[in-house]
């Protein structure tokens, strides 16, 4: 599988012809796959997150009532985790009104408020834990992160509620950290070691066309890895050698180097993507070639080179990030989810610049594999980390110390409609397949899209457009960078998609009258899977896709540890639809290799010197993102391949 890459020698798409997100509060989800899943996220994963907030002393915290000696202590990272709730529940809310949890939102609110500092400062740990020490780390101890993440909050409950306390709040927060950061005298020219505010400030821009926020955000941006180095100079400050950094290296948080001179994307997966979707958003508003050009060698260095077949990201558990080029361990795997939602929000924002399925494929990789595989089909366990393989000890977990992984995962799920369709005064582009309705404005007059489709599990799809008149537009369809043969047809009629193919959408120009239907099918065979050479950890192996969906075999369904069986290339595999399996799944089925044990237990012996003998064994393949679901037990995505002879 190889993904189409964006031309090297491309260029920002004029200012009026790039593409908005339709919100996803103007599209409704109603297929049987993503909608439970949008479902159980509100009744059971919003309110099993309130809770473990509450046990863990995460909202209480916000008293400001903790004293020396007393435990739970609040931890640097616990605002950011206040933050991401508020944003996750009005996401919520914002399509489905629930009292009780505006409520305990507005309570939240209420605490808040109260624990704003006169000068607008806003920070549980540097108020209670460690007062007087504001600002006198920014390398290591998440401040800004944390006001991201609560402005990030306060954007989603403003747009959701129209009440402007929280917003107002953090206006008041981000007002003194203008103050306190920049390049005139008496200021700090610093930022943070986790990236967040960039984008955080960005969106507090549109929501209040203050255009000092968007300022703010592009200093942070440009002053990264300036010399002489930020955080040395603090480090001294402290009276710590600037040599004694844990990690090592300013790789780490990508301050190595100014971004603009930056090809590689290095260090702590999800601060990565943060950055870089910070400049995708800076690129957009401020019509920037430059930070365009090296969002698009970022990209491209990454999935050519350190992308998991899953659009899971991050090799190493050590700096929860990347290592070197090809480095893709399976069983050791850290991938973490927050990372791959990350990916979401980076790939998201470039395609908005720039219509090109190069960014939608790994968009819709990320969401249907590494980003699902998060959370339990119940909706109260995740992974943190997600490995390609597991010897059967791997398990979601209940509640992680470091919580961010389900929260993200909270927020991001009540807006999936944002990511299906984009528009602008011309143009209608659909990146998903996902069955719903959206509403788009198109040249003043209102037009509503409904899509019908089974997918992920059948490639047929129905576009069906209705208007109160005529309308001109051009409709986008993404034809997946996956698919080998597709068939596109408005009204019956069929059109040769090659003749109408720009950057991997089909691009139907028409006059289009109401009730008019674009049918779209997608062949969806079986692939094999293999992965270049250089990836050490997948030389001679295979792995199974059909359509966006990756599989993986369990023990669960295999007789046979899927470590032990050998793949080969004509072995025919049957995908087939079981709907009382994981909630509904389609399975792959076939028959593989697998070595005659009897060879080594008559008598028992550890080695050999014949050849093992194979016999044929059957396999079942599940969906990776519904592994670890049922009895422990082992998980494989790559298998080995049998040598053709």
């Amino acid at each position: 599988m190889a993904f189409s890459h964006p031309s090297t020698d491309s260029t920002l798409t004029p200012g009026d012809r790039r593409l908005l997100p339709v919100p996803f509060r103007h599209v409704t989800i109603d297929d049987t796959f993503w909608a439970p899943r949008i479902q159980r996220n509100r009744e059971s994963t919003l309110p099993f997150i309130y809770q473990n907030l509450q046990e863990t002393g995460r909202i209480d915290a916000l008293r400001l009532t903790w004293k020396p000696g007393d435990e739970p202590m609040p931890h640097i990272f616990w605002d950011s985790d206040i933050g991401k709730w508020i944003e996750a529940a009005s996401n919520s809310l914002a399509t489905t009104p629930d009292p009780a949890l505006k409520q305990q939102v507005d309570d939240v609110i209420d605490l808040l408020a109260q624990g704003q500092h006169a000068d607008g400062y806003l920070n549980t740990y540097f108020t209670v834990v460690a007062p007087g020490k504001r600002w006198t780390n920014l390398r290591d101890l998440h401040e800004l992160y944390c006001a991201g993440h609560l402005i990030e909050g306060a954007v989603a409950h403003y747009q959701a509620t129209g009440e402007r306390k929280l917003l107002d709040i953090m206006c008041r927060y981000v007002d003194f950290i203008a103050q306190t950061f920049g390049k005139q005298s008496g200021q700090k020219p610093g930022y943070d070691g986790h990236e967040e505010i960039e984008l955080a400030l960005i969106k507090l821009y549109h929501a209040t066309n203050d255009a000092r926020y968007l300022e703010l955000s592009r200093y942070f941006v440009d002053e990264r890895g300036r010399q002489p180095h930020y955080f040395d100079n603090e480090a001294r400050e402290r009276g710590e050698d600037p040599q004694a950094f844990e990690m090592g290296t300013y790789e780490y948080n990508q301050s190595h180097l100014p971004v603009l001179e930056q090809t590689q994307v290095v260090g702590h997966a999800v601060r990565a993507m943060y950055l870089n979707s910070a400049l995708a958003d800076l690129a957009r508003e401020q019509d920037d070639e430059r930070l365009f050009a090296a969002c698009r060698r970022l990209w491209d260095h990454l999935t050519t080179t350190r992308m998991y077949l899953t659009g899971g990201i991050g090799t190493s558990a050590r700096n929860e990030g990347f290592t070197r080029d090809y480095d893709l361990p399976n069983e050791t795997a850290y991938a973490e989810t927050c990372a791959a939602i990350g990916l979401v929000f980076w790939a998201h924002r470039m395609l908005q610049l720039d219509c090109n399925r190069a960014y939608a494929d790994v968009m819709e990789l990320a969401l249907y594999n590494r980003v699902l595989s998060g959370v339990s089909l119940s909706g109260d366990r995740f992974f943190y980390e997600d490995p390609l393989a597991s010897d059967g000890t791997v398990h979601r977990q209940y509640w992680p110390d470091v919580c961010c992984c389900p929260i993200n995962l909270a927020r991001m799920l009540p807006t999936l409609g944002q990511y299906i369709y984009s528009a602008n005064a011309t143009d209608i582009a659909v990146h998903l397949f996902i069955q719903g309705e959206a509403q788009f404005t198109i040249g003043g007059q209102a037009v509503t899209l409904r899509q019908k489709t089974g997918y992920p599990w059948e490639g047929g799809i129905a576009l069906q457009i209705d208007a109160a008149a005529p309308f001109t537009s051009n409709v986008r369809v993404r034809i997946p960078g996956w698919c080998r043969d597709a068939l596109l047809a408005v009204n019956g009629e069929t059109l040769n998609i090659d003749d109408i193919m720009q950057s991997g959408y089909a691009v139907i120009a028409r006059l289009w009258q109401p009730g008019d239907t674009i049918t779209l099918d997608l062949a969806m065979p079986v692939e094999r899977i293999f992965a270049h050479p250089a990836v050490r950890a997948d030389v001679g192996q295979v792995a199974l896709k059909r359509g966006p969906i990756v599989y993986c075999l369990e023990e669960a369904d295999n007789d046979i540890p899927p470590w032990q069986l050998l793949l080969s290339d004509e072995s025919p595999i049957e995908s087939v639809f079981e709907p009382d399996m994981l909630e509904g799944v389609a399975v792959l089925r076939g028959m593989a290799l697998a070595p005659d044990e009897r060879d080594w237990n008559d008598p028992p012996t550890l080695y050999s010197t014949s050849r093992p003998r194979f016999v044929s064994a059957p396999f079942t393949a599940i969906p990776y993102y519904a592994w670890d679901n049922r009895q422990p037990g082992a998980m494989n995505v790559w298998l080995h391949a049998a040598q053709n002879t």
